[in-house]
């Protein structure tokens, strides 16, 4: 049995065939409009994920890299996909401490690592898709053509990028003359036009050795960018097997790092020993021990998440059930704990899109694709219409760190997909966007489904909570138990109860991700989409 919160802000979306939610509506139209031409979720995502590359291109596009867990209806398996570039040869530890700097900066071009997302569509195309690629791309060709309304929440975010991207000569492609583009306003993209059009051209060659990366390399020599040819010549993607933990008698999918999705998986790991849906979903008794799960979920993220190709990293230990139970046995109900360190600062912050779609054969896929801030390192390749990210800004700069910089290696990353399977079956494609947000997002989407029976749309829309780690200046730990965001709409009790324990609280209006899901009805049959209400998308069927 499912409920509709009275939090939620819309009904669910039900459909019988196919449906996709992405955080655009032209976004979400161009994936069903796939799959009624008989494309595979793949296909769907992929058009998609273009279109937001277009219509939200502070978020995402050809510059950054993606993730993915896809469920193929043949073989009845979960799939799952790594799409993130690495770090160049020349970016190394000598050269920033030649440089005087402790750590690599948060824009700019010693920020770039190779953009994995080109690569992870044809990869995943390859392995599933059914339409051309031609075939996905031309409505965003099309679009980025002729133009298209800019939407409310997208304006927003836009409007905050405007000082940045005035301060590169490339950039000035996403400008109306010296400004944002307002809401409602028509804006065209015809350098990326032009991208899109030498990619269904001359495939992810053109990105990775072709006309593209020409025009990447010519941006790096004029800005002294540390990618070179080679380097996205090397680029490879890889196929990781999803990670899992039982809760409810669910299974819960994330990938294992270089992401943080096993987060997610540690918390709810640890929340599973507490009798959840007796309390109030929105009280201070629940809060206190999801913010303490978070809090010990993220210790071990900072100390040990990193590319497995270059550090050993202990997954199977984090995520196992002896584990939980060991750090479970460290919260105390009665106040927050003040010397857990709550992860690295530099998290908080990252733009991302997410998109989930789920075709008439109940092939599903659960994708996410960011450039990490708002227009990435800011620096746009001029003619390419896209923003190149900013990724390598998460390395660590001390040799002795899991996440330490290396060339060739791919940097801890934030954007996780999820997936929840029953007895074998497919039966929730989701996720959260907004950088450490997105486990602390995942286990509140699932409490409020699981535990307490929401309903799709209901478990996005509901009120959430956030915890963010202090820093100095210099970004070290001040090691007085972090700061906990509530969203507006939390009972007075409950902000005063979480305060009694010692939290410090502040209430906030942004600051808490987007969400979207789909939900396979085990009993109908039927999909069942969600959409969040914070972000200017919608879930769509037929």
């Amino acid at each position: 049995m499912t409920v509709q919160a009275e939090h939620s802000r819309r009904s669910e979306a039900i459909a019988a065939h196919g449906m996709v939610a992405t955080s655009q509506p032209l976004a979400t139209e161009v994936g069903v409009d796939i799959l009624k031409q008989g494309g595979h979720v793949i296909d769907a995502a992929i058009a998609a994920n273009a279109m937001l590359g277009l219509v939200e291109p502070m978020s995402c596009g050809l510059g950054g890299d993606l993730f993915a867990i896809v469920w193929d209806a043949q073989t009845n398996a979960l799939h799952g996909f790594n799409g993130s570039g690495r770090a160049p040869q020349a970016m190394t530890r000598d050269l920033f401490s030649s440089r005087g700097l402790d750590r690599i900066p948060e824009r700019g071009p010693l920020s770039w690592t190779v953009p994995g997302c080109v690569d992870g569509w044809f990869a995943l195309h390859k392995r599933f898709g059914r339409l051309p690629i031609k075939q996905l791309l031309a409505p965003t060709i099309a679009y980025a053509e002729s133009g298209f309304p800019v939407t409310p929440v997208i304006a927003r975010m836009w409007k905050t990028a405007e000082e940045r991207l005035r301060a590169d000569p490339g950039a000035a492609t996403f400008l109306v003359g010296d400004r944002a583009p307002e809401v409602g306003e028509v804006f065209r993209n015809p350098d990326l036009a032009r991208s899109l059009r030498e990619i269904c051209a001359t495939g992810r060659d053109a990105f990775y050795c072709g006309k593209i990366s020409e025009q990447i390399a010519a941006c790096a020599e004029r800005v002294g960018g540390l990618l070179a040819p080679e380097d996205l010549a090397l680029h490879r993607s890889t196929w990781d097997d999803p990670v899992s933990m039982t809760y409810r008698g669910y299974d819960i999918w994330e990938l294992p790092p270089n992401g943080q999705g096993i987060a997610a998986l540690q918390m709810l790991g640890i929340l599973e020993g507490f009798d959840v849906s007796s309390m109030a979903r929105d009280g201070a008794e629940l809060l206190h021990l999801q913010i303490e799960a978070k809090k010990r979920a993220y210790e071990d993220r900072a100390r040990y998440y990193a590319d497995p190709e270059f550090a050993d990293v202990p997954v199977d230990g984090l995520i196992s059930k002896p584990y939980a139970a060991q750090r479970r046995r460290q919260i105390l109900q009665s106040h927050a704990a003040l010397r857990v360190p709550a992860g690295d600062p530099r998290l908080q912050l990252g733009d991302t899109v997410y998109l989930t779609a789920v075709d008439s054969e109940r092939n599903a896929v659960s994708l996410i694709q960011s450039i990490y801030y708002d227009f990435g390192s800011g620096i746009v390749p001029p003619g390419t219409g896209f923003a190149l990210q900013n990724r390598g800004n998460l390395f660590h700069l001390d040799a002795n760190h899991p996440n330490g910089l290396e060339p060739g290696k791919r940097p801890f990353h934030t954007i996780v997909p999820a997936f929840v399977t029953r007895e074998g079956k497919p039966l929730f494609s989701f996720g959260v966007m907004g950088g450490d947000m997105q486990p602390q997002g995942h286990v509140q989407i699932l409490l409020n489904r699981l535990d307490f029976g929401m309903d799709v749309q209901a478990a996005g829309d509901a009120p959430r909570w956030r915890h963010v780690g202090s820093s100095t200046p210099t970004g070290d730990q001040m090691n007085d138990g972090g700061t906990v965001w509530l969203e507006r709409g939390f009972p007075q009790a409950s902000i005063d109860g979480l305060r009694a324990k010692g939290h410090q609280v502040q209430i906030r209006a942004t600051g808490f991700g987007g969400y979207q899901g789909i939900w396979i009805d085990e009993e109908t049959g039927m999909l069942r989409g969600g959409s969040e209400p914070r972000k200017d998308g919608c879930a769509l069927g037929f």
